[in-house]
């Protein structure tokens, strides 16, 4: 069994900013990297709004060097998954190899939901399915676009996108919106945003990228003529492996008091832990202060 000072869990913005800080503190800590090493950013063609990079900068790139800066302060990245804990023990199981930490920093970011039908990876990336209207919206500006979803997060990203879209459909498999009173009032009252009632997106249309989609009712099969389309169907926390562990929300959020969980030396950063802004920056402010946190914790 290896002990180590500090383990990070997860290799996106968290869990590599608390690497960087973690490590220029001689913490010498180890990074296992999971299933997708870079996080979701790496996914991402383009990011445009993290600071230092006033062209922006391709979010695989922007994350190979998070990665390097990490490794030059001495980072050590071990290439493999948890498949299980035992927060109390903080110890980690990867396979047959057992880890424990003196601090553990978890980061394993959160997953978005995807609907699963024809076209939506194959023109996800840059090609217009995106999950993020934040990150993605500027890119369509005064073009047609869709959201799919019916709660508070799909009225946001339908409202953020009238900011640049010349039309935004909000797609709702239901009769009636699932948001709060005053989100859905503000959508109806936004002239540049058109329900379509009881309507399912079967089909992501187009060559190289998004043209149309393939919408159905009880009644009818048509084509909607679009140029983007926004999945604002919830997002999955990555944190299954410490259910009845560590304190969590009901949709499976780590809870805890800054970056402090409610277990002694067990720490938190990232989406896994931040259901509202799921930014690469606040994900990365987050792994600062528990690296920082966990930091004073070891030297206490």
């Amino acid at each position: 069994m290896n002990l180590e000072n500090l383990v990070i869990v997860g290799s996106g913005c968290a869990g590599l900013t608390a690497a960087i800080y973690g490590a220029r503190a001689n913490l010498s800590p180890l990074v296992i990297e999971g299933i997708q090493p870079g996080g979701q950013l790496t996914t991402t063609s383009h990011v445009e709004n993290f600071p230092g990079f006033p062209k922006g900068i391709g979010g695989f790139e922007l994350m190979s060097n998070m990665r390097l800066q990490a490794e030059q302060f001495g980072t050590r990245f071990l290439s493999a998954t948890v498949e299980r804990a035992n927060l109390r023990r903080k110890e980690l199981f990867c396979g047959d190899v057992s880890i424990r930490g003196k601090a553990i920093i978890i980061a394993t970011g959160a997953s978005p939901r995807l609907l699963n039908i024809p076209g939506e990876r194959e023109f996800f990336g840059g090609k217009g399915v995106s999950v993020c209207a934040t990150c993605d919206g500027i890119f369509f500006k005064d073009r047609e676009v869709a959201v799919i979803g019916g709660g508070d997060s799909a009225c946001e990203e339908a409202i953020f996108l009238t900011h640049f879209c010349s039309k935004v459909y909000l797609i709702h498999r239901r009769d009636q919106l699932r948001a709060s009173k005053i989100m859905a009032d503000r959508l109806r009252a936004n002239p540049k945003i058109e329900i379509l009632w009881n309507s399912v997106l079967r089909e992501i249309c187009g060559r190289e990228k998004v043209t149309s989609l393939r919408l159905t009712t009880e009644k009818r099969e048509w084509e909607l003529p679009c140029n983007a389309v926004f999945l604002a169907i919830g997002h999955s926390p990555n944190t299954q492996i410490f259910e009845g562990q560590v304190e969590c929300d009901g949709e499976g959020y780590i809870k805890g008091e800054g970056v402090r969980t409610s277990l002694d030396g067990i720490f938190v950063a990232g989406d896994c832990c931040d259901c509202h802004y799921r930014q690469a920056i606040t994900a990365s402010a987050m792994g600062a202060m528990a690296a920082i946190t966990a930091e004073r914790y070891l030297y206490e």
